[in-house]
C-alpha cells in the first residue's frame, strides 16, 4: 500500500512541475511584452518631445499625398527621317498640371490648338537617331515641356510624361 502511496505522488510531481512551467513562461512573457511596450512608449514620447521642443508638432492624421492631375493630348503620328526611309512616330503625350481636373480642363482647352501644333513641329524636326535612346527621349521631353511652358499660362504646367511612344 505504502508503493501504490509513492506512485501516486510521483505522477502527481510531474504535473506541478509543468505546472511551474507554465506559469513561469507566462509570467516571462507578461515581463517581454511589458518591456517592449515601454521601449514603444519611451521612443514615441521621445520623438513628440523632441518636435515639440523644435517648435513642430507631429500631424494628428496624416494627410493624403494628392494625386497629380494629368492633362492628356490626343497622340501624335508623323513621319520622322531615318536616312534613306522615312519612319513613323507615334507619342502620346499627358502634361501634368498643379490644377484640380475641371479647372485645368476649363483654363487649359482654349490652348490645345496651339500647343499641338508646336508639338508637332517640333517633332517633325526629330530623325530617328534623336529620340531612339533614353538620353534622346528626355532630351525631347524637355522641349515639349519649354514649349508648353510657352503657349500655356505660367506656372500651370510641370511635366510631361509619355504615356506611349512607338516607332515603326
Amino acid at each position: 500500500m505504502a508503493r501504490q502511496e509513492e506512485t501516486a505522488e510521483a505522477e502527481k510531481a510531474p504535473e506541478k512541475s509543468s505546472k511551474k512551467i507554465y506559469i513561469i513562461a507566462g509570467v516571462a512573457l507578461l515581463v517581454a511584452a511589458l518591456a517592449g511596450g515601454g521601449v514603444y512608449y519611451s521612443q514615441n514620447n521621445q520623438s513628440d518631445t523632441t518636435a515639440a521642443e523644435a517648435g513642430t508638432e507631429k500631424p494628428v492624421a496624416a494627410k493624403k499625398k494628392e494625386v497629380p492631375v494629368m492633362y492628356p493630348l490626343e497622340a501624335f503620328v508623323v513621319n520622322i527621317n531615318d536616312g534613306n526611309d522615312m519612319r513613323y512616330l507615334k507619342v502620346k503625350v499627358e502634361l501634368q498640371t498643379g490644377l484640380d481636373a475641371e479647372k485645368a480642363k476649363n483654363e487649359l482647352d482654349p490652348y490645345l490648338p496651339p500647343l499641338r501644333d508646336s508639338i508637332l513641329v517640333l517633332l517633325t524636326t526629330k530623325t530617328i537617331q534623336d529620340v531612339r535612346d533614353l538620353p534622346g527621349k528626355n532630351r525631347l521631353r524637355e522641349e515639349i515641356l519649354a514649349a508648353a511652358k510657352k503657349i500655356m499660362p505660367q506656372g500651370k504646367i510641370s511635366s510631361v510624361y509619355f504615356t506611349d511612344f512607338v516607332v515603326q
